[in-house]
C-alpha cells in the first residue's frame, strides 16, 4: 500500500491565512477538510491506529475553529473561546458535532453579538456543524443547575482561544459543593444510564446496535468517566487505578474497548457522510471490508467477525462498568458491617462477597464454590464488585472441562441440577467463567448471524433458551400451553439444559452445525461420566433439535403417514417430551416476535398426536377412517348440544369432503357447520372469528368453486393486512369451495372481523378483478437475498404435487404466487407458509384444473420460471411497478 501523505494542519492554517475575503476563507476551510476527510480514511483502511485518527480529526477541526475565532472577534474582547463536551476532550469523529461556549460577561456578549453571529455562521459556511451556547460563568453554573448534561459537558473543556485559565475558573464555579454533589450526581447519571439501556431493550444484541447510545456502547465509558470525575475530581479513568477503585487489569480492558468501539464510529461516520451511530444493515458489510476483515467460509462472514467483535467489546464495557457503578455507591453510601453468610462469605451492601477472593486464582474449583453459595442465596443482589474484580482477573487460571480433575467435573453438573441451574449457567456466561470451562461456547459468544430470523447472537440465543426452560418449571409464560406438564415428567431435568447449552454450539464452524454439536454433546457427556443411556439421549437432541419444528412447520400433521414418520424416528415417549420442550424453547428464544399462539397449537398437536401413536405402538398404524370416525363423534355431540338437528347436521356433512375430518379439529367442524346452518342457504358464506391470540383470525370460505378463487381471498386478506399462516383449500360434493385460512397481523391489531367478512365477500363477487397489491419491501430486507428455489413432487398416493418455494420475503409474496399458480390453471389444494427472518419457506399442495396430480413436465418447468420471475419481481406487474 502507498505511504500516506503528511498531516495537511499547515497547509490548512497556511491556506486560512491566505484567505483575502470571505468568499476565499470559505472555500479554503471546505476544501481543507474535504481534503482531511480523503486523508482520515486513507489512514484508517491502512490501520493506523484510532487515537491517531481521532487526534487528527481534532486538530482540522481546532484549525478551522480557530481561524474563524480571529478573522471575526478582536484579539482584546474579553470573551474566551471553549471547547467543551466530546469536543472538549479532543474525542472527535468525522461527522461529530463540535460544542463550543463562548464565554463571557454579558456586557461583553452585548457588545460583540454581531461579531459572534458571525464567527458561528462562518462555521457552518465552511461545512462544520456546531452545537453552541454563549454565557457567562453565572449563566454556565444556572443552565449546570437545571441540567445535568449541561454540567457534563462542561466538566470536559478546554480553550482554543482567550483565558488559559477559564477552565479552571468555570470548574469553580460548577463544583460540587455548589450544585450537583456527588451522590446527587450519580444517582442521576445512573438513572440516565437504566433509562437510555430501556430504550435498546437492555441489550447490546440488537441486529443493528448503536454504537454510542447502546448498552456497552461508548456512551457507557463516558458515564463512568464522568462519574469518576465528579465524585473523586480526577481527570479520567486511568487516575481511578491509584486510588483502588478500578484494576489495572480493568482499566487496560477498557481502553482496549474504547478502541475497538472508537474505530467502528469511526469507520461508520467516513462510510456514512453524515453522523450516524447505529450500526445498520446498510453499512455492516462494507465496514468489515473496510476494516481488512475477509469471509472465512459461508459460516463465518467477515460481517459475523465484525460484529463478534462489537458485541464482545460491550459485554466487556457493561461487565465493568456495572462494578464500577457498584463501587460509586458503595464509596458513597459508607461503611456497613459485613453479614456473614457461611464460611469464607458474607453479603456487603447486599452483594455477595468472598472473604478471600484471592482464592480464586486456585483454577476453577474455588469458582464453582462461589456459585453455588450464590445459588443459596437467591437474594443477593449480586456479586461483590471486588469479588468480580479478582474472578475477571482469574479466569486465565481455568482451564478447559477436558483438563479439569473429575470432582470439579461433578461440582459443574452438580450445579446443573440445582433449582437456581439456568441462573447460575447465565452468571458463568456472564463474568466469562463458561466460555474457559467450555471453550466451544467461548467461540459462539458475540457470534450473530447474518440474516433477519436470529435476533441475538449465539450465545445470548442459547442463555434465553435456557431461561425459557426454566420459564417452563416455574409456569410463568401462558404462552406455552402444555410445557408446564409435560417437564415434570423428565426423568433427568438437568440433561434438557444441556441439550439448549450444546444445540447452537457449533455454529460458525462450517459444516452441519446439529452433527457437530452432537460430537461436543457426547465428548463432554462421556468426560463428565454421564451415563450412557443419558449421552445418548443428549446427543440425539442436539443432532434432532429442528427435527420436530420441521415437521410442525412444513409438513402436515393432520396426515396419519407423517405422524407415523415422526414417532418412528422419536421411538418413545422419553424422547418425545424433551424433544417437544427443547423445540419451544428454541423457536421462542430465536426473537421476541417468533412465538405465537399457532405454533403453540401445533406443537402441542404434533406432541399429542406422536404421543398417541407411541402408546398405540408403532406396529399398530393410526389410519385415517379412525381420526375421522372419531372427529365426526365429537364433532356431532357438540353440534347437539348447540341445539341443532342431527338430520340438519347430517345434510350438511353429506356435501363435506371425508378429508375435512381428517384436517379439521372437531370445535373447527362445529363452527362451520354452525356458520352453514345459519346461513339460510346463501351461495356464498364468510365466517371470520379471533383465534388463539389478540391479533390471530380464521377465516373460513363457503362459496361456488371457480378459478382464482384462492389467489382472490389472498390478495383482498393481503391487502387488510394480515399474513396467511396456513390455508386448508377443500371441495364439496354439491359444487362448493371450503376453503380455511390461519391468520396473523404482524402489526398486532387485527381488523375487526366485520370488516374482513365485507372485503371477502366483495371480492368473490368477481374473484378475476382482484389483483395483488404492490408494496415496498421494509428497508431491512433489501440487504439481505435468498436465492429463489422452486421444487417439486408428489405424494405417496399419486393424489396430490407438492411444491416447495424458498425465497426472499417480500411484501404481497403469497398473493403474487397464488396469481401465478391461477394463471396456469392450477388448484391449490393445502398451503403452509413459514417465514424465518428474511427467509420464506413455504409449502402447497396443487393439482390441474382437473383435480389430478401435476404430471406434465414441461408446465412444471414454465411454472417454476413463472414464480422465480414473481418472486424476482419480473412479471409484467412488477416492471410496471417498478418502473413507475
Amino acid at each position: 500500500m502507498s505511504a500516506v501523505p503528511a498531516s495537511p494542519e499547515l497547509p490548512l492554517s497556511a491556506a486560512l491565512a491566505a484567505a483575502h475575503d470571505d468568499a476565499a476563507w470559505r472555500e479554503a476551510a471546505k476544501a481543507g477538510l474535504a481534503a482531511r476527510r480523503t486523508g482520515l480514511r486513507r489512514r484508517f483502511e491502512a490501520g493506523e491506529a484510532i487515537d491517531r485518527l481521532v487526534s487528527l480529526c481534532n486538530e482540522a477541526s481546532d484549525t478551522v475553529v480557530v481561524s474563524a475565532w480571529r478573522r471575526c472577534l478582536p484579539d482584546d474582547a474579553p470573551l474566551d473561546l471553549l471547547a467543551t463536551g466530546g469536543y472538549g476532550r479532543a474525542e472527535l469523529y468525522p461527522q461529530s458535532d463540535i460544542d463550543l461556549l463562548v464565554l463571557g460577561e454579558p456586557e461583553a456578549q452585548k457588545a460583540h453579538e454581531a461579531a459572534i453571529g458571525r464567527f458561528f455562521s462562518r462555521l457552518w459556511d465552511a461545512g462544520l456543524a456546531t452545537s453552541q451556547a454563549v454565557r457567562s460563568a453565572a449563566q454556565c453554573v444556572e443552565a449546570a443547575r437545571e441540567d445535568i448534561t449541561v454540567l457534563t459537558a462542561l466538566m470536559e473543556c478546554r480553550v482554543l482561544a482567550g483565558d488559559a485559565g477559564a477552565p479552571a475558573r468555570l470548574a469553580t464555579a460548577l463544583a460540587p459543593d455548589v450544585l450537583w454533589p456527588p451522590a446527587q450526581y450519580f444517582d442521576a447519571k445512573r438513572a440516565e444510564q437504566r433509562a437510555r439501556h430501556a430504550r435498546f431493550h437492555d441489550t447490546a444484541h440488537n441486529l443493528e446496535p448503536n454504537i454510542k447510545e447502546g448498552p456497552g456502547g461508548l456512551r457507557d465509558l463516558q458515564t463512568v468517566t464522568w462519574m469518576g470525575m465528579r465524585l473523586y475530581g480526577v481527570p479520567g479513568l486511568r487516575a481511578l487505578v491509584p486510588l483502588g477503585l478500578l484494576g489495572e487489569d480493568e482499566c487496560a480492558s477498557l481502553e482496549r474497548e474504547w478502541r475497538i468501539l472508537a474505530r467502528l464510529r469511526f469507520g461508520l461516520h467516513l462510510l456514512a457522510g453524515r453522523r450516524e451511530e447505529r450500526l445498520g444493515f446498510d453499512h455492516q458489510k462494507a465496514l468489515a471490508a473496510m476494516l481488512g476483515l475477509t469471509d472465512e467460509h459461508r459460516d463465518n462472514l467477515a460481517v459475523e467477525q465484525m460484529m463478534q467483535g462489537f458485541f464482545r467489546s460491550a459485554a466487556t464495557v457493561m461487565r465493568i462498568n456495572d462494578r464500577l457503578l457498584q463501587r460509586f455507591e458503595e464509596q458513597l453510601s459508607g461503611q456497613e458491617a459485613p453479614e456473614p453468610v457461611g464460611e469464607g462469605y458474607e453479603l456487603r451492601h447486599g452483594y455477595l462477597a468472598m472473604t478471600r477472593p484471592q482464592q480464586l486464582r486456585d483454577g476453577l474449583a474455588p469458582m464453582l464454590a462461589l456459585f453455588a453459595a450464590w445459588d443459596a442465596r437467591p437474594d443477593a443482589r449480586g456479586l461483590h464488585s471486588e469479588t468480580a474484580r479478582a474472578l475477571g482477573e482469574s479466569l486465565n487460571a481455568i482451564r478447559p472441562y477436558e483438563e479439569q480433575p473429575a470432582d470439579v467435573r461433578q461440582q459443574f453438573i452438580a450445579l446443573l441440577q440445582s433449582r437456581q441451574a439456568v441462573a447460575t449457567l447465565t452468571r458463568m456466561a456472564r463474568l466469562g467463567v463458561l466460555a474457559r470451562y467450555l471453550p466451544a461456547f467461548g467461540k459462539v459468544s458475540g457470534r450473530m448471524q447474518y440474516d433477519l430470523f436470529h435476533v441475538y447472537t449465539v450465545d445470548q440465543h442459547t442463555l434465553t433458551v435456557l431461561a425459557h426452560m426454566d420459564g417452563f418449571a416455574r409456569r410463568v409464560d401462558e404462552r406455552f400451553a402444555i410445557a408446564h406438564e409435560v417437564l415434570p415428567r423428565l426423568r433427568k431435568p438437568h440433561l434438557l439444559l444441556l441439550a439448549g447449552l450444546f444445540h447452537d454450539i457449533a455454529k460458525g464452524r462450517g459444516g452441519d452445525h446439529s452433527e457437530l454439536g452432537a460430537v461436543d454433546a457426547r465428548e463432554f457427556a462421556a468426560a463428565h461420566a454421564l451415563p450412557e443411556a443419558d449421552a445418548d439421549l443428549l446427543a440425539w437432541l442436539v443432532e434432532q433439535h429442528l427435527l420436530m419444528s420441521v415437521t410442525a412447520q412444513r409438513q402436515d400433521i393432520s396426515d396419519p403417514d407423517v405422524v407415523a414418520r415422526f414417532a418412528g424416528k422419536v421411538a418413545d415417549r422419553e424422547h418425545l417430551d424433551y424433544l417437544y420442550l427443547l423445540t419451544c424453547a428454541d423457536i421462542a428464544g430465536t426473537s421476541p416476535k417468533l412465538w405465537n399462539a399457532w405454533k403453540d397449537r401445533l406443537l402441542a398437536d404434533l406432541y399429542a398426536a406422536t404421543r398417541f401413536a407411541l402408546r398405540r405402538g408403532l406396529e399398530n398404524r393410526v389410519h385415517a377412517n379412525e381420526i375421522m370416525a372419531e372427529t365426526r363423534a365429537v364433532a356431532m355431540e357438540r353440534l347437539l348440544g348447540e341445539g341443532l338437528e342431527q338430520a340438519e347436521v347430517e345434510r350438511i356433512w353429506a356435501a363435506y369432503p371425508d378429508v375435512g375430518f381428517l384436517r379439521y379439529r372437531p370445535e373447527q367442524i362445529a363452527w362451520q357447520t354452525r356458520g352453514i346452518a345459519e346461513s339460510g342457504g346463501a351461495e356464498t358464506l364468510v365466517l371470520v372469528r379471533p383465534h388463539l391470540q389478540d391479533s390471530g383470525l380464521e377465516v373460513f370460505v363457503r362459496t361456488p368453486d371457480r378459478d382464482g378463487l384462492f389467489a382472490a381471498i389472498v390478495a383482498t386478506l393481503d391487502r387488510l393486512g394480515l399474513n396467511v399462516l396456513e390455508a386448508r383449500v377443500l371441495n364439496s360434493a354439491d359444487g362448493h369451495a371450503l376453503d380455511s385460512f390461519q391468520l396473523i397481523a404482524p402489526q398486532g391489531v387485527a381488523p375487526e372481523p366485520g370488516a374482513v367478512v365485507s372485503a371477502l365477500q366483495a371480492a368473490l363477487r368477481d374473484p378475476a378483478r382482484v389483483r395483488p397489491a404492490k408494496r415496498a419491501a421494509p428497508r431491512q430486507l433489501r440487504h439481505f437475498r435468498v436465492p429463489a428455489r422452486v421444487d417439486f413432487d408428489h405424494l405417496a398416493d399419486g393424489s396430490r404435487t407438492r411444491m416447495s418455494l424458498v425465497c426472499t420475503d417480500q411484501p404481497g409474496l403469497l398473493a403474487g404466487v397464488a396469481q401465478v399458480l391461477r394463471q396456469h390453471r392450477l388448484r391449490v389444494h393445502d398451503a403452509r407458509i413459514a417465514t424465518f427472518g428474511e427467509k420464506v419457506e413455504d409449502f402447497f399442495l396443487l393439482t390441474d384444473e382437473n383435480d389430478r396430480a401435476i404430471g406434465d413436465q414441461d408446465l412444471l418447468d414454465k411454472l417454476r420460471q413463472a414464480i422465480v420471475a414473481c418472486v424476482d419481481g419480473e412479471t409484467d406487474h412488477g416492471k410496471k411497478e417498478a418502473q413507475h
